[in-house]
């Protein structure tokens, strides 16, 4: 469970980012004991943790979490991942699940976190669930039902002013001020281990096919850069034959990847209803081009007008989620209008959370 910076090579045994300041990730992680995916033992009623074969971390606090439906969605031409079904109404449970387990290993009993509300719901809960304290700091205008998530499972909370950048900056100084164990979703290299079970998910529940794309809002990254994490392990198993295309969704005005890859950006239009992925400064920054590069992917953003229009269809078809998975099927239209995926491609997207939130 040792820690490596892949910049400079430096090993930790535990550190939240290398003395360079890159993010960390693990020495060795497990490779499967099998060559034939179909020879392996993954029970779905293990969630998540039906991987743990793959998964540098072992289980200590759960709440039966991953494993999550993958469903048609006709009127999109797609099949939806429905990541808001988790214990905590969001995906941001399997990072939460590996990364509190990762802490009870070292013997931690109080983490901190920064969040915009999902991530911090998650850590505060699955803190709870473990027995160690958890202090989450927020911006001052997150939306009430999710502190109120973060406050019932008895976490502090510590709201900050200004953006999202000042909130991280703001839980940076307090953890090195020694307030805490940094559960960052953004930098913690356990919460990735989590939230690359999508992929073991996705494969598996298509009998270890793989589809041609998939669409995914893109903040900081830890779905995206997870997926491709989880994808890339099974292909260097051999479990795998391919990549897909790793296509990102981001929110106009705050679209770092959609700005690097694309001139034809109007910066001064702000997406504001996207809340979960107003990052303008994404910790990975280097691990998701790299992955959007080695996928053939690509990253667009995607309006205010067009998120909330998708988040009507959504809710029409019966998807129940919150504006920010939104960005996802709207950025699957575009992304067909441009050419970038074919009407005949198999697409899946995965949808974060839970409109149960609004």
């Amino acid at each position: 469970m040792s820690l490596h910076c892949p910049e400079c090579g430096q090993r930790y045994e535990d550190r939240w980012r290398c003395r360079c300041e890159s993010p960390l990730q693990f020495a060795e992680t497990p490779r499967p004991t099998v060559s034939d995916p179909t020879e392996a033992n993954i029970d779905p009623r293990e969630g998540l943790w039906a991987f743990s074969d793959l998964m540098p971390v072992d289980r200590h606090v759960s709440l039966g979490e991953g494993y999550t439906p993958l469903v048609d969605a006709p009127a999109w031409n797609a099949t939806f991942k429905l990541e808001y079904v988790f214990p905590t109404g969001s995906f941001k449970d399997r990072g939460a699940t590996t990364i509190l387990s990762r802490a009870i290993d070292l013997g931690v009993d109080r983490v901190v976190d920064d969040s915009s509300g999902n991530a911090g719901a998650a850590i505060a809960t699955y803190a709870a669930r473990g027995g160690l304290k958890a202090e989450i700091y927020v911006p001052a205008d997150v939306k009430e039902s999710k502190v109120r998530a973060i406050r019932r499972a008895g976490a502090d909370i510590v709201r900050v002013e200004g953006t999202r950048e000042d909130v991280t900056n703001a839980c940076i100084d307090a953890v090195e001020a020694g307030d805490g164990w940094y559960a960052s979703h953004a930098w913690n290299p356990a919460f990735f281990e989590g939230t690359a079970t999508m992929a073991y998910e996705i494969v598996h529940q298509r009998d270890w096919s793989v589809p041609d794309a998939i669409v995914a809002p893109l903040g900081h990254g830890t779905m995206f850069l997870g997926a491709y994490r989880g994808f890339k392990r099974l292909l260097d198993a051999g479990w795998i034959d391919r990549l897909p295309k790793l296509l990102g969704a981001q929110a106009t005005g705050y679209a770092p990847f959609a700005s690097a890859l694309h001139d034809d950006l109007e910066a001064d239009v702000h997406n504001e209803i996207a809340d979960g992925i107003k990052i303008r400064e994404p910790v990975q920054k280097t691990a998701i081009l790299e992955a959007i590069e080695e996928s053939e992917g690509d990253v667009i953003a995607v309006s205010e007008s067009d998120t909330a229009a998708e988040l009507d269809r959504l809710h029409r078809e019966g998807f129940y989620t919150e504006p920010t998975c939104a960005v996802a099927p709207a950025a699957l239209r575009a992304y067909r209008e441009r050419g970038v995926i074919d009407d005949d491609d198999d697409v899946v997207v995965p949808l974060s959370g839970s409109g149960l939130k609004q």
